[in-house]
């Protein structure tokens, strides 16, 4: 692998190599402490890897059992009954469900960005956007480069028809992640409200570009082999085509 880090048959082999020892080293885990908070973490992490969210959810609770102050699980199993909600687009009382475990993970862990983040986005998508920007900062704050964040306070602050204060988060979003054609499309609204036309236009046109040139295929590709830990930001549903 390190003669040759590039070469797609060395990386399959040792995907492979590391993949066959990660199963048996959990093997041997679910052999000598069947019972313990680590195998029962081990299990509701391949199950939320395999979209088997009810097992999954099961696995979660039974390690805050064993477990109650245990860090990142509170976030986890509340990411876990989010994605089961979108998968069975089910009703607002499982995103509820959701928050208060994000919630409890703060409580636990105040530095948790990523909890911070995920309670900030489902404020914003209920219009309450103070709530969203205080926990999009406090996300920031201890994680000062989390593309997502910057991305999530820029459309709080559009939204609060503050878009001076939006622009150095889509600035430094792109300075993070310049494919992400969220970032570019927020910009560009951002210009055209400050009055910027060459800017917004140029911002546009890069949201263009990167727009046309993904596929489906790629798409397909990236999700399948880059599993997000949080809710990304997506384009409104206004958006051009």
């Amino acid at each position: 692998n390190r003669l040759y880090p590039e070469d797609p048959e060395v990386l399959y082999h040792t995907g492979r190599l590391f993949g066959n020892f990660a199963f048996l080293t959990m093997q041997t885990l679910a052999q000598v402490a069947p019972g313990s908070v680590w195998r029962h973490q081990a299990a509701a992490e391949a199950f939320e890897s395999q979209d088997s969210y009810d097992l999954a959810v099961r696995e979660y609770r039974t390690v805050l059992q064993l477990g109650p102050g245990r860090p990142g699980i509170h976030f986890r199993l509340g990411r876990t009954l989010l994605k089961r909600s979108q998968q069975a687009h089910s009703t607002e009382d499982a995103n509820n469900e959701a928050a208060k475990e994000f919630e409890r993970e703060l409580e636990l862990d105040p530095t948790n960005a990523n909890a911070a983040y995920e309670l900030a986005d489902m404020h914003r998508d209920a219009g309450e956007f103070e709530e969203a920007r205080q926990l999009f900062e406090q996300a920031l704050k201890y994680y000062p480069d989390f593309e997502d964040a910057h991305l999530g306070l820029a459309a709080v602050l559009i939204s609060q028809q503050k878009t001076q204060d939006a622009l150095p988060h889509l600035k430094k979003a792109i300075a993070l992640n310049a494919d992400n054609e969220v970032s570019w499309y927020r910009l560009s609204q951002v210009q055209m409200a400050l009055g910027n036309t060459a800017e917004q236009q140029k911002a546009f046109a890069e949201f263009q570009r990167l727009r046309t040139q993904k596929s489906s295929q790629q798409e397909a590709a990236r999700e399948l082999f880059s599993r997000s830990e949080v809710t990304k930001q997506k384009l409104d549903s206004a958006v051009p085509q």
